[in-house]
């Protein structure tokens, strides 16, 4: 399967989004080590690393091999994650945050973070809601994963029942990468077509490229790798807020985020 590249290689801008992702000191480690992970929100993996604060989020979970396990820390610790993991194989940390709010100061914000992530459909149904271009604010909470290679890092991505999510078909650590990493991006219960895979390649050297694809008619998409590069893929949605949501933060829009991040090994 190939992907469409809308834009090969470029040098992340200056509209680029917030993200919020999960940053491992290391993507590969021995069983018995600490995992050590950031939670940080910036862009072009450059950002504010988070305490671990429970209020912040809704969820946070590992999933491996052997099971599911809340993700353990202390209120305050930065990095928020230190601990062992709890099984040795693929790792896949899950993060879901609470809801928090923005509010866009001027419409020319907007029409460059509509673009830059490819909302299409928006102006026209903002303006058919009745909403002038103006200034607005909008609900938006994270839905973040990471992979972490543990011991033999054998074991395989799963729906982890986030609301969006991007689920990873290829192991990083333990399968053939010559065709590069597959993904199937998911909203409820239905594969995302026909949206865009926003993808971060950080360079050994710390050169970060951003590349746009287009998932296909099931919401697969391909990515290609390369060895001692990290990853980070993230894709956005946007829809109109229940009416209890909007009234009670007087909000037009509400988007979700979903986030990858993983490393390719070094040879």
């Amino acid at each position: 399967m190939r992907s469409i590249v809308l834009a090969l290689a470029l040098i992340a801008g200056p509209v680029s989004a917030h993200e919020l992702w999960l940053e491992p000191e290391d993507f590969t480690i021995a069983p018995e080590a600490t995992m050590t992970v950031e939670i940080v929100n910036g862009s072009d993996f450059v950002g504010q690393s988070l305490p671990y604060l429970p209020q912040r989020f809704a969820a946070f979970m590992n999933f491996t091999p052997e099971g599911a396990s809340n993700v353990p820390g202390r209120i305050g610790d930065q990095p928020a994650v230190q601990s062992q993991p709890p099984a040795e194989g693929l790792n896949v940390l899950a993060y879901q945050s609470r809801e928090n709010l923005v509010t866009y100061d001027d419409w020319q914000t907007i029409l460059d973070f509509v673009e830059h992530k490819d909302l299409t459909g928006f102006l026209e149904a903002h303006a058919a809601r009745g909403f002038a271009q103006e200034p607005f604010t909008e609900v938006y909470s994270r839905y973040s994963k990471s992979l972490i290679g543990v011991g033999n890092a054998q074991g395989s991505d799963q729906r982890t029942g986030l609301e969006t999510e991007i689920v990873a078909l290829t192991n990083p650590y333990t399968d053939d990468l010559s065709d590069g990493m597959r993904f199937q991006l998911w909203y409820r219960d239905a594969p995302r077509a026909n949206v865009r895979f926003e993808v971060f390649d950080r360079a050994p050297d710390g050169r970060v490229t951003q590349t746009f694809y287009v998932t296909d008619a099931q919401g697969m998409v391909s990515v290609p790798v390369q060895p001692g590069h990290d990853y980070m893929a993230d894709a956005v949605l946007i829809r109109e807020p229940s009416p209890q949501l909007a009234e009670a933060n007087n909000a037009a829009w509400e988007t979700l985020w979903a986030n990858m991040t993983w490393g390719i090994p070094a040879p």
